[in-house]
Order: structure tokens, then sequence, then C-alpha cells
């Protein structure tokens, strides 16, 4: 079923928790985190709480095994690998970070499901400390766009995206306020999948007239596997009719059209 790109949130849209928060909470840094909260980007403030929990002993041993713990919907595994089953490219865009992703999409079996994963790089450093960094370096250049945070604006990544493809459709689906920026950038033929009652689904009912995309909520992961899945045999249903209509375009029998001009019945003379 080629001609889908599927691109999904990570945090609350695949796992049901923020991955950045769910890590120090049960690590027991939350005082600590919420005190350095406001001195600081979101981005930049993970980086330094990384190396807080790793001066108090915990290892990145200690940080994977909390993450394999994360909760996540029965039914968003199934999802996933019942549209990657049916041909569809899958893609993640997140603010969350390299290490956590990998880690839980390992655990969970779904790693080769996606093609990219887009969201902040880090790596573990020689003392066995994870680095985290922004996506785009905010300290040497702006990224443009006042709607996102300074370490990603998710459009550039979904602009990058669509001039990739030619004819495939985009379905997109999130829950936050980052996710609004990408929603705007879909075009008609598009769908965006808002999380009912979470920030995007709330800025989209506040300004419907500004998303072209065809507008799908869902609650849950079992809704979301419902919604994905229709919108896939929809689109492929779609695809194949307009493949069917181009193929009668096309004549069956040639040969006239091949036919030398010798060939044709010479017209007789009209006597006069």
């Amino acid at each position: 079923m080629a001609g889908i790109v599927v691109v999904f949130d990570f945090d609350k849209t695949i796992i049901e928790v923020d991955s950045d928060n769910w890590v120090v909470d049960e690590l027991g840094a939350t005082d600590l985190f919420n005190q350095l909260l406001p001195t600081m980007p979101w981005n930049s403030l993970m980086d330094r709480m990384m190396k807080e929990l790793h001066s108090q002993g915990n290892t990145i041993d200690d940080v994977a095994e909390v993450l394999k713990r994360v909760p996540i919907h029965p039914r968003a595994v199934p999802a996933i690998k019942s549209a990657h089953a049916l041909g569809c490219d899958l893609k993640i865009v997140s603010d969350a970070n390299l290490f956590f992703i990998e880690t839980i999409l390992k655990h969970l079996g779904i790693m080769e499901c996606f093609s990219e994963i887009n969201t902040n790089p880090s790596f573990v450093d020689e003392e066995g400390r994870l680095r985290i960094f922004p996506h785009h370096d905010f300290t040497s250049s702006f990224h443009g766009c006042s709607l996102c945070p300074p370490n990603m604006c998710k459009s550039m990544v979904i602009k990058r995206i669509q001039a990739s493809i030619s004819t495939e459709k985009l379905i997109y689906l999130g829950d936050g306020s980052g996710d609004f920026c990408p929603s705007l950038k879909l075009g008609n033929g598009d769908y965006v999948m808002p999380r009912k009652n979470f920030p995007l689904w709330e800025l989209i009912c506040r300004n419907p007239g500004v998303i072209k995309a065809e507008i799908h909520e869902w609650s849950d992961g079992e809704e979301l596997e419902d919604v994905l899945l229709h919108l896939i045999k929809k689109i492929s249903e779609e695809n194949n009719n307009s493949a069917a209509a181009a193929a009668m375009l096309i004549p069956v029998d040639c040969k006239f059209e091949t036919m030398s001009a010798q060939a044709l019945p010479q017209a007789l003379p009209v006597p006069h």
C-alpha cells in the first residue's frame, strides 16, 4: 500500500506519558526538575537533569530500565505494526530525545517499523552520562517560528518530508501544542489526528479554519488503531480507484495507431 506517509509524535501519542517527566519522576528528581524549570529551556534542562542523575549514582542502564517500564496502550503497538505491514512509510517527529525513543522502540519490538526518527540528538559520553542536545541549535540561530520551542520546529521537518515525496498522502498524529505548527503545513488530501482533549486538539478546535487537512480525533490507543487503519484503507481505495480510472484512458487495442498509412484502403475516385 505505497503512497502513504504516517508521521507520529512520540510522547503521549505512541506512549501514554511524557518520557522526560517519566524518567525524572521515576528516578526521584522531580523537585530539582521543578526548581530548575523556570531558569532554562526544557531541552537544556533535560541535559542538566541527566548530569544530576548521573552524579547521584544513576547509570545509563538505570535510565534504560525506567524507559522500558513506560506506560503504553495495548493497541498502540499493533496499530504501528499493522500500518507498517500495509506498506506505509512510518516516521517519528518528537521533542523527546534519540536515546529515550530508541530504547523504548527496541524494547517494544517496533524499531524497524520506522524509516526515520527526527528528534533531539543524544549520546552516552565517556563517563557514562547521557548528553542531550537541541535538534535545532538555538544558541547560534533562531529557527524563525514563534509557535514552537527554540530547540525544534516540527514544521521544518514536515516541509522536508513533503519535499521528498510526490503523490503520497500524509497522516500526522500528535497531542501537544508543538504539533499545531506542523499541522498547519498539511495540505488538502492530508489528514491530521489530534488526541482529544489534549493541547493540539484544543488549538484546532479554536482555530478550525486554518487547518487544510481532514481532521480525525482519537482518545486512546484503541481509537488510534481504528482511526488510523480506517484512513489507510480509505486512502488506499482512493489510490486504487484513481489508478483504475487512469488505466481506462489507455487504449486496449492500439493496432490502428501503429498501422502505416500505406496499409489503409485508398479512397475511390468519384465519377463525374
